[in-house]
């Protein structure tokens, strides 16, 4: 799933962010901010629409717990920070704010009747079916949002949904004729499904390592960072029951389950208790930072680490990755407990010597080796006419659910789509890890039911509006460039 929305980003922008609002609603997830820094308090222009770091946030804070929902509760941080979801919040608030400089410019509006029906409607901020000012008052406070900027945020995804509603076209009975005949086309085929067992292959270090010559500038050493490390627990400071609640009260929107539901008291305590502690412990780690600082006090700690070791969080590499030799970091919270970090030196990455890269050097040479072999072995199957190992199907569709023999239900969708949309007689096609040669030798058009009428005319809904995105995206692109003012948020 993840790999699949990471891949399809460019034209799931839309609809991501038009779940955004709807999840802020239901699900009253407290993520917290993500720090990008700005300019004046945006972080990039779009066409004549500046796009402001709070927009950033909330974008990057909703998709992370959509993503979270996703993984069952197991995103953190640094899986985040793998996954580029600050490029893809950055994608979807870019993405639509060209939207909304396209209605801006053709007159396409969301009146301030049309935002309170709207925001009225969403569930979270409903108590008894009817909306509740105290609830959505008391998520803003939980969430440090002003209600204009929220309000603004809800106008904006309206007017995304309106313009794209303005743009959308009927299905015509040409283009429904057209798509029913190809989806209702069955073929019989012999194919023979390949994989690398099929092959034989020896590794050939001499070549592995000829291989190498050609690739090892991409093979470096890490940096390596010395540092001083001043730690400060928390569990030493004392909290009352009292407290516990009072701290509760005030932030209850941020202890929620996995699932976006929130906490009572009790589930939430321990995590309360943490908390409140890091809260209470905060002064006297600012205290150490400035004795560190001024040579008082001597570090805990001198540790050599590579870059992103798991031993600091990714939030705190982003902060060392912009210092320099002999910068202390202000306290950071790593579990439960604060660290003020000294810089001491820092080791440059350089090139990998063959022994140091060799496992990593194999590894990628034979997976590229074996893919070739079985591409070879593909081509030569598909000129032998005698092919005593080919299978021969029943008719199959494109909207066959029957797994095709040697191949497990997600390859055989995959193949049928990519049969299904060439118009060879006879070739490969690749599914995963696996290469199937197949030829058609028989053909026959199916007759349209009921169902099947349906199914076609979702099929040139979403083959429309999958072509309109691209095409529209593309214009937009071109008609309002993007003017970042912070790096790391674009490829």
């Amino acid at each position: 799933m993840i790999s699949w929305m990471q891949k399809h980003n460019k034209y799931l922008v839309w609809t991501i962010w038009i779940a955004t609002i709807a999840f802020i609603g239901a699900g009253f997830v407290g993520w917290g901010s993500y720090n990008f820094g700005s300019k004046a308090g945006n972080v990039a222009k779009v066409g004549d629409i500046d796009i402001k770091q709070n927009k950033l946030n909330m974008v990057y804070s909703n998709l992370y717990s959509q993503y979270n929902e996703r993984l069952g509760g197991r995103l953190d941080k640094e899986q985040a920070e793998k996954m580029g979801l600050v490029k893809q919040a950055f994608s979807i608030v870019t993405t639509q704010a060209k939207v909304l400089n396209f209605a801006q410019d053709t007159g396409i509006i969301v009146s301030d009747k049309e935002l309170v029906t709207k925001l009225h409607t969403i569930k979270g901020f409903q108590k008894d079916g009817v909306f509740n000012k105290e609830l959505y008052t008391n998520y803003l406070q939980a969430q440090r949002l002003k209600a204009k900027d929220f309000e603004e945020t809800l106008r904006d995804d309206m007017t995304v949904q309106k313009t794209l509603s303005i743009l959308k076209t009927k299905d015509l009975p040409l283009e429904i004729e057209a798509i029913g005949a190809a989806m209702n086309v069955a073929d019989k085929l012999n194919y023979t499904v390949l994989t690398t067992a099929d092959i034989n292959y020896t590794s050939d270090e001499a070549k592995v390592k000829a291989f190498w010559e050609t690739q090892k500038e991409n093979y470096m050493t890490p940096r390596k960072y010395n540092l001083s490390l001043v730690w400060i627990e928390s569990n030493n400071s004392t909290v009352t029951e009292d407290e516990l609640k009072n701290h509760y009260e005030t932030n209850s929107f941020n202890y929620t389950d996995a699932k976006g539901k929130q906490l009572d008291f009790e589930k939430a305590k321990e995590q309360v208790r943490k908390d409140l502690k890091l809260k209470k412990t905060k002064k006297t780690a600012q205290k150490a930072y400035i004795s560190f600082k001024k040579g008082k006090i001597k570090s805990a700690e001198d540790i050599t680490l590579p870059e992103n070791d798991l031993k600091l969080t990714p939030a705190i590499w982003k902060e060392i990755k912009t210092k320099s030799t002999g910068d202390i970091l202000k306290p950071k919270v790593i579990d439960n407990r604060y660290v003020t970090i000294k810089i001491n030196s820092i080791e440059e990455p350089k090139v990998m010597t063959y022994e140091q890269a060799q496992n990593k050097v194999k590894n990628l040479y034979d997976i590229q080796a074996k893919k070739e072999a079985l591409l070879a072995l593909a081509k030569t199957t598909l000129n032998d006419n005698n092919n005593s190992h080919a299978i021969t199907s029943d008719f199959v569709t494109l909207k066959s659910r029957d797994n095709l023999k040697a191949l497990n239900s997600q390859e055989s969708l995959q193949f049928l789509q990519k049969l299904f949309t060439s118009s060879k007689e006879k070739g490969i096609i690749s599914i995963f890890d696996k290469i199937v040669v197949y030829t058609i030798i028989e053909q026959k058009l199916l007759p349209i039911d009921d169902n099947s009428t349906t199914l076609v005319k979702q099929t040139v809904e979403q083959m429309k509006k999958t072509v309109f995105d691209a095409n529209f995206l593309k214009v937009l692109d071109k008609k309002y460039p993007t003017q970042t003012y912070v790096r790391g948020l674009t490829n």
